[in-house]
């Protein structure tokens, strides 16, 4: 196994809610899908969307925690995940039922407020993306 691990930080609005060393793998969930990172993959940033997070640490189980909608910021071996809200310390059937009860019942204009919103931040993050990309060509 490689020598490289990433540190993986879960911030809360109000608080730090997990902060994990040693992390050697991380499945986050998207509105496109899951996807996962290892050290070695290029920085990135995410938006997710509610959902199951999984990052195992070495040498142990894998952990999970049920996550709201956020974003997942990747940069060398250092990963923050900033969500509305999180749950940890129960099974993974547990965990997916809570995402669905608490984090999944939106009243028709939460539904629409958080897709403008999602969009707002993608659209931000490409154009960031692309303005990185004509400053390093001056």
């Amino acid at each position: 196994m490689s020598d490289a691990q990433m540190t993986l930080k879960v911030l809360l609005p109000y608080k730090v809610f997990a902060e994990a060393q040693n992390v050697v793998r991380i499945v986050a969930m998207t509105h496109q899908g899951a996807f996962g990172i290892l050290p070695h993959r290029l920085d990135c940033v995410a938006s997710l969307s509610a959902g199951i997070l999984v990052f195992e640490t070495e040498g142990k189980d894998e952990v999970y925690l049920a996550v709201d909608e956020g974003v997942l910021v990747k940069t060398g071996l250092d990963v923050r995940v900033s969500v509305r809200n999180a749950m940890s310390g129960m099974g993974l059937d547990e965990l997916r039922v809570a995402v669905e009860e608490e984090f999944m019942q939106l009243n028709e204009q939460e539904q629409k407020l958080r897709s403008v919103l999602t969009k707002m931040e993608g659209g931000f993050v490409q154009r960031l993306a692309a303005f990185k990309q004509d400053t390093t060509l001056l």
